[in-house]
Parts: structure tokens; sequence; C-alpha cells
């Protein structure tokens, strides 16, 4: 028999090999864990983003950039924006005064197409020949046809104008005049963005500042196909107390419905900003489910725009938040928020009424300000999400 220290040496020895082979079985049932549980979100593969200081370059001219009310990445990667000539301060459009009152700066044309890298590709919009143009420039989208659709939110900005990528004009829904209510189905009411079916030919629109509605028409006839509200409901257009988180949710949308998006599933996502809300609904209209964001959030709301992570399974959404000056990072399927960026301020990478966002198929999120934050920024991808 082996001495006592010897028994108890191999005893440990019996009862190390013991932890191994349990550690490891642990191992293998926690990881087997994490591979079953659906949307388990790790820190390797939640999106997180640092801002490219240096995007996008100096424009030409001696141009400048307004408010700028809508921003989209089209099927080449290029980045489009749309803003506000006329929101520009006697200050900033100095040199355009008469006499000059100083150097800096003349306003950029409302249309601006950006690659990657941040160097102005082309610009070109407002008065022209066959249309009026938008009185305070609201929401832009290209599809892949080659069209730019842009719309406004000044009082008779109710049409979309359709445009090919080079400023041509082909043709309107809507017109410059004052809106018809939420169930007309010729003219619109002051469209905050729009989204476009590439499979259906259709469009749909985030109708809007003056209407309470989703509508969809066909891309190339522009023929109205069907609308909604929230919840699926015939949309009204009758008074609204203002917002209250103690208030049961309203039943109608809020004004502005402020984005839509669609997801490769069929689900169309809806910003429904004053109510602090996204609404999922079918191509049909048949409403989904909801989620709420900052519930407790006044003044402006808090879900002003929605990027759909480009992933293969789009695992996310991005959600601006222009009242909190931020951007959620948000499972798509249950609507929980596992992380976020952005903060109020002026520095590269914090927000002044984030507006409206894009995010381009290598993860990069591009952001549009207004009031007086007036410029745009890229946040690249920092983080092994696009699995």
């Amino acid at each position: 028999m082996a001495p006592w220290h010897d028994r108890a040496g191999l005893g440990r020895t019996r009862l190390g090999r013991a932890l191994v082979r349990v550690s490891h079985a642990f191992s293998i049932l926690i990881a087997a864990i994490a591979f079953v549980l659906p949307g388990t979100a790790t820190a390797g593969d939640v999106p997180t983003f640092a801002v490219d200081a240096s995007w996008p370059k100096q424009l030409p001219n001696n141009w400048i950039l307004g408010q700028v009310g809508g921003i989209t990445v089209d099927w080449q990667g290029h980045i489009w924006v749309i803003h506000r000539p006329r929101s520009l301060t006697d200050d900033e459009k100095g040199a355009s005064l008469n006499p000059p009152r100083s150097k800096c700066c003349v306003s950029a044309p409302p249309v601006l197409e950006f690659d990657t890298d941040g160097n102005l590709l082309r610009s070109w919009g407002g008065l022209g020949e066959g249309y009026e143009w938008v009185g305070r420039e609201h929401g832009i989208e290209v599809d892949e046809r080659g069209f730019v659709w842009v719309g406004g939110n000044a009082d008779n900005d109710n049409a979309i104008l359709k445009f090919t990528l080079d400023g041509k004009f082909v043709a309107q829904i809507g017109k410059i005049a004052p809106s018809l209510g939420s169930n007309d189905i010729t003219q619109l009411g002051k469209p905050a963005e729009t989204a476009i079916d590439k499979e259906a030919n259709e469009i749909y629109v985030a109708d809007g500042y003056g209407n309470r509605r989703v509508i969809v028409f066909d891309a190339t006839t522009l023929a109205y196909k069907r609308h909604w509200g929230a919840y699926g409901n015939k949309p009204d257009d009758n008074k609204q107390a203002a917002y209250d988180p103690k208030a049961p949710v309203s039943q109608q949308f809020g004004n502005p419905v402020h984005c839509v998006k669609l997801a490769n599933d069929g689900l169309v996502y809806v910003c429904d900003r004053i109510n602090n809300r996204i609404q999922v609904f079918r191509k049909d209209g048949t409403f989904v489910k909801e989620f709420f964001f900052e519930k407790n959030t006044l003044g402006n709301g808090a879900v002003w725009d929605i990027a759909i992570w480009p992933d293969p399974k789009q695992t996310y959404l991005l959600s601006a938040d222009g009242e909190n000056n931020e951007i959620r990072v948000i499972k798509r399927d249950d609507g929980s928020v596992v992380g976020s960026f952005g903060h109020n301020g002026r520095n590269a990478g914090q927000f002044h009424w984030v507006h409206a966002m894009a995010v381009d198929a290598k993860g990069n999120v591009y952001t549009a300000e207004v009031d007086t934050g007036k410029r745009i920024q890229k946040f690249r991808l920092s983080s092994d999400a696009l699995k």
C-alpha cells in the first residue's frame, strides 16, 4: 500500500482530472445553451461604432449644408442627402448676400450624392421646369431602377417628387397644395419618408406630418394601392391630446408618422415618433406587434428613424432618437435594446436633433441632423456584427 501522503497526492490527481472533465462538460453545456437560445447577443456580435470625424470631405464651391432633412444609401453604397438651403442664417450664408457679408458661405444644392470616402459625386435640386419644388425638404430615397424620391413638410408640401439620378423630373404623387386628409387617395399630408419594395415595385410613404397613415402606390404608374393607420385601423384626423405616458396608448398614429422601412421577411416598420413607438405590420397593413422606447420622453418623441441591420438575418434595428440624441441598437425579434451610441452635444460623435439615418452593406452608419445641428456624420462599424 502506498504511504498516506502518496495516496493523498493520487487522490488529488484523480480529483483534478475529474474537475477538468466537469469543467469541459460545463463549457460544452454553456456553448450549447448559447447556440440554441434564439437572439442571444454577445459582446462580439452586437454592433458598436466609432465616429469618422474626417467624413465627409470639404464641400466645393464654398458650399455649406443647412438642416439635413433626409439621408439614404443606394444600391451602389453611395450616400444621398437632402438638406434645407432656406434654413441657413445670414451669418452662415454670408458670401451669398448682396453685398457679401463674409467670405463664407454659399448654400449647396438641396440634393447631394457622396461616396463612402466622403467625396461629393453630384448635386442638384430646387426649382425647375415642369414641377414645383417643396417648401421644406424632408426625406429622400433612391431605388435600384435609378430614381430619386424626395418630399417635404412645409404647409403645402403634400407630394412626393420623382427624379432621375441626375435630377431630371419624372413624375409626382400628390400636389403642392392643401392636404385632403388621411383617407384621401390622391393627395398626401406632408410626407416624412418613403421606402421601396423592389419585388412588388411599390413605394411606401410615411404620411406624415399632416396625415396619420402609411400609404402605398405603384412605383411606376403611381396608382394608389392601399393605406392604413395605427394597429391597421382606418386613420382619422380628429384632434389628439398631447402625449401622456400615463394615458392609454393611442389607437391612432400621432404626427408625425416619421419613417417607414421594409425588412426582407416582409415586415414593415413604422416610426410613430411622438408616441415613442415602432409599430410592425405585414405588407397588407395587418398589425403584428409594437415596441415602445423611452416612454417618458415628451417634446418631439423618441423614435425618429430606423435602419435595418444588413446581416443575412437582419438581426437588429438601429433607431435614431432626436429628442434624447442617441441611436439605439434593438433586437428586431423582440424589441429589446442591446446597445446605444451618441449623446447631446456638438462634438464629433455627438448629436443635436439627429433626424434621419442610414446604414450601408458594410455596417457603416450615416446620420443627419436638423434644427441647429445642420450636419451629416459617419460612424464606422467597430465590432464583428455582420456574421
